[in-house]
């Protein structure tokens, strides 16, 4: 196991704590000699053993089992979605709902394996920036392990469901009168001073891989097989990558064979990645300003923008971007057809999804899965904003009955 450089291909020891590559400043990523793990894994006990991001232990870049930080995250349902699939204009659609995490999103699958570096690295607290779900899930592994916890936010831009869950877990919750990427900014140098306190915003390399067990599940439930294609969110952009790594891995390993197309959704106001691929860049231009409904993916400069673009475009994927209003109008489409209630984010993805087909960039014969982030309470104010509000009635049965007549009708 290594750090290696993406930009500079430079190699460091997984023993020290780097965050970026100190000879160029590229993002870092962790590579497994994966001959010598094909060679460890219990092929059997992949088969029988109950899914859990553990469940892939082999191909987690931990030292020392003792210090493992578990809230049992992951093994999150896979849920076939035959009714939203026909309207949507795909054969088979799958929806890898996140929300079911311990503190509701995917974040989770990141910090057990992220907070667990932290207890191997002998720290006494650790840090991160957050537009809301790193923050609930950071605070709550932190509080497991008995570490302190500081987050940085947004001064008005965080979802309350989120901001509470910090709070409640006993982070200490700072909120900057500025965006995202200036809390980043922030506590990045906080941490790069400091010896005792750890960062764990996706630019962390070993957060990424506890993400990556996403695509172990999904291929896991679809019967070891992978899809044409799997649809992802993208703010900091961590996600597409580690997902894009986990089938990598698993394609190394003889687990599967196969590459999966894969395809991130922006917002419109926040699309820094989707106009690189469509402009062809090799480097994104940043949002200044980023807007969006869709708080988790209100991000302007992603840390990852550069590891999204290159697994989009080794996969053979495409990115796109939705409005606010497409957002919501999917948000509705997935609680009303599948009974899935999401997060915007989440939504974005079958917002996009739906105008990738109506576009024809999507063969509808594909099998596809979207992978929903987070768990429609995360962000309540705003399910409260964009849905009916309840009719009033007197307590009167008539009153009552004759606004029912609908369950009788033909």
């Amino acid at each position: 196991m290594r750090y290696e450089c993406i930009k500079c291909n430079s190699k460091f020891d997984p023993h020290e704590k780097l965050y970026t590559c100190p000879r160029c400043g590229g993002l870092l990523e962790i590579e497994l000699n994966l001959d010598e793990l094909a060679e460890k894994l219990d092929r059997k006990r992949l088969k029988t053993d109950p899914l859990g991001v553990w469940k892939y232990r082999t191909l987690m870049p931990i030292f020392d089992d003792s210090k493992i930080v578990t809230l049992h995250e992951g093994g999150t349902p896979l849920y076939r979605c035959d009714r939203l699939a026909e309207e949507v204009g795909v054969r088979e659609l799958h929806v890898k709902y996140e929300g079911a995490n311990p503190t509701g999103s995917f974040k989770d699958r990141g910090m057990t394996v992220g907070v667990t570096k932290a207890l191997e690295f002998g720290v006494k607290a650790v840090a991160c920036a957050s537009t809301g779900n790193t923050s609930a899930s950071l605070a709550a592994y932190a509080a497991k392990a008995g570490l302190r916890c500081v987050v940085l936010l947004p001064s008005g831009k965080v979802a309350l469901g989120k901001l509470a869950q910090a709070i409640m877990y006993g982070a200490r919750v700072l909120s900057i009168r500025g965006n995202f990427d200036q809390a980043l900014a922030i506590i990045r140098r906080v941490c790069d001073e400091a010896d005792d306190i750890y960062l764990l915003n996706s630019v962390n390399p070993f957060r990424l891989q506890g993400q990556k067990s996403i695509a172990f599940e999904i291929a896991d439930q679809l019967g070891w097989e992978v899809p044409d294609r799997v649809v992802v969110p993208m703010g900091n952009c961590a996600n597409i990558w580690a997902i894009y790594k986990g089938f990598l891995e698993f394609d190394a390993t003889d687990i599967t064979g196969g590459m999966p197309m894969m395809t991130g959704i922006q917002a419109e106001g926040a699309m820094p990645i989707v106009d690189a691929i469509k402009r062809g860049l090799d480097e994104f231009l940043p949002v200044e300003n980023p807007e969006t409904i869709a708080t988790a993916i209100r991000i302007g400069k992603p840390v990852n923008g550069p590891k999204a673009i290159r697994a989009i475009r080794a996969s053979g994927g495409t990115a796109e971007c939705v409005s606010d209003e497409e957002i919501i109008a999917a948000q509705k489409l997935l609680a009303k057809l599948e009974g899935i209630g999401v997060e915007p984010a989440s939504a974005s993805t079958v917002a996009g999804l739906r105008k990738l087909v109506e576009q024809g960039a999507i063969d509808g014969d594909e099998r596809i899965v979207c992978v929903a982030t987070g768990a429609m309470l995360k962000d309540p104010e705003e399910v409260i904003e964009v849905s009916e509000r309840p009719l009033e009635v007197p307590a009167i049965y008539e009153e009552v009955k004759k606004l029912l007549r609908w369950q009788h009708a033909p």
